[in-house]
């Protein structure tokens, strides 16, 4: 009992620490490998709960271990990311007097991914689903439309307005009282997950596009929740 308490903690420790590299890569410009660690921390922090539960050895620590690295990971290297690639844009001369001041606004995504964090852990609501944009899912948007998608925005004449844009629209979706679906499946029969079925089917063909996938599929993830939602409040 007394190593294998610390075998879950270990692997959220890899996932804080791929977070750490991925800033590292972004600072160089090597964004594909900035996208690439953040991967490789979603593994980790899809094995640790799981190892955790298998062995019996969840804890309080774990959970609070756990945010704080996705804090890294999924908040803060991503809006690095984003930071860097922002401040390589082209601005227009109106906004001379404060161009060197917009990229910071990427950080925003790092507070706002915090906050949606630290209110999943306090939120009951969110056992099965989740309420808001899962910060994971938000990062790989923003890591792979850096990758998949950089050049096309700035060869845009107003490709800073876009990416101010989104930054403000994924910190609303962070922590936005929308149900989201959880892509978790208990029992295979169709009725109960045609949802979740559903996306997985679209999606797979998106994933041609390489590492600008993840942006049309977490965009459809972000559509099928808000539809669902409408619907269920139209009925209610």
């Amino acid at each position: 009992m007394g190593l294998k308490k610390h075998i879950p903690n270990t692997i959220t420790c890899c996932n804080l620490l791929s977070g750490c590299v991925s800033c590292v890569m972004a600072m160089e410009g090597n964004f594909l490998l900035a996208l690439t660690f953040i991967v490789i921390g979603a593994v980790f922090d899809f094995f640790d709960g799981m190892v955790a539960r298998l062995l019996k050895v969840s804890s309080p620590l774990g959970v609070q271990l756990d945010s704080l690295a996705d804090d890294v990971t999924f908040g803060f290297a991503p809006s690095f990311m984003v930071f860097v690639f922002m401040r390589g844009l082209e601005y227009p001369e109106f906004l001379s007097p404060v161009a060197a001041y917009v990229p910071y606004m990427a950080f925003f995504i790092a507070a706002f991914s915090a906050l949606r964090l630290a209110k999943f852990n306090i939120d009951k609501r969110q056992a099965t689903t989740f309420i808001g944009l899962p910060t994971p899912a938000n990062a790989l948007f923003w890591a792979s439309l850096v990758v998949g998608f950089g050049n096309a925005i700035h060869s845009l004449n107003y490709g800073w307005l876009l990416m101010v844009g989104l930054v403000l629209l994924s910190c609303y979706l962070l922590v936005a009282e929308l149900p989201m679906f959880s892509l978790k499946i208990k029992y295979l029969a169709w009725r109960a997950n045609k949802i979740r079925y559903s996306f997985l089917l679209v999606s797979a063909p998106m994933l041609l596009l390489g590492v600008g996938a993840a942006v049309p599929i977490i965009s459809l993830y972000v559509a099928i929740s808000v539809v669902k939602s409408l619907a269920k409040r139209r009925h209610a």
